[in-house]
């Protein structure tokens, strides 16, 4: 009886520890110069989809994606450009958040986001006398300086703004130029635009309205309530907003 055939050895898979380790040097590589603020969205939706489909994957060849998986890309990629205008906007708010940091502080402005947009509260009692629409501009000119610069920024080059003027439920003095509040609150969105636009802001990409005492923030009951109802909104429309 003839000798048996010896088997052939097993190939080694030493070359595997030196793979994993280059592939891991390459990940602390690109970890090192990734650049939250400066991330492309498109691409990082992009490379997120790849990598949850190919989780669950397997690694060997002859796979093709299912109907499915290309449909939920197809959608995925749909959605980029709002992705992308998201982007834009929160940069600007990371911009306006540090461009008016003395206002804020002075609680001059405050900074927030709705369904309309990035909203810019200037609060009527900084900006105008009681009762009165004109601005106190030798008190409030390096913020409208600052806010005619900010609606300049790149982030915002197909972006509109609305300036929405509002008051607390006290009616006008008899003695007011103004029947109402409700004339009141239009001509002070009306010359805080007059003011931006002479400091360099596009006043065409810019619409007004005043809103009298209709949109309280909080209850006219109190003082402190009125005070915060007293206000000029500036906003950064968001898309479908007008």
């Amino acid at each position: 009886m003839g000798k048996k055939a010896k088997e052939p050895e097993k190939p080694s898979s030493a070359w595997q520890g030196t793979y994993g380790d280059m592939i891991t040097l390459m990940l602390c590589f690109f970890v090192m110069l990734y650049n939250p603020s400066e991330v492309d969205v498109t691409q990082l939706a992009t490379i997120t989809q790849s990598l949850q489909m190919n989780e669950t994957e397997s690694v060997s060849g002859g796979m093709s994606l299912s109907a499915g998986r290309l449909s939920d890309l197809g959608n995925n990629i749909n959605s980029l450009p709002a992705l992308e205008k998201g982007r834009s906007l929160g940069l600007a708010k990371k911009k306006a958040v540090s461009l008016f940091a003395p206002d804020v502080k002075s609680n001059k402005i405050t900074i927030t986001s709705d369904e309309r947009g990035l909203v810019i509260t200037l609060a009527s009692d900084s900006f105008f006398k009681e009762g009165s629409a004109e601005l106190n501009i030798e008190e409030t000119r390096g913020t409208l300086l600052r806010l005619s610069e900010f609606f300049k920024l790149p982030e915002l080059a197909k972006r509109s703004f609305r300036i929405e003027g509002h008051t607390d439920s006290t009616p006008v003095a008899e003695s007011s130029r103004f029947e109402s509040n409700w004339e009141l609150s239009a001509a002070r969105s009306m010359n805080v635009l007059h003011y931006l636009a002479d400091y360099g802001a596009d006043e065409n990409r810019f619409s007004i309205a005043g809103y009298s005492d209709t949109k309280p923030k909080f209850s006219n009951d109190t003082p402190e309530g009125r005070a915060y109802n007293r206000r000029v909104d500036i906003i950064i429309l968001d898309e479908g907003h007008f």
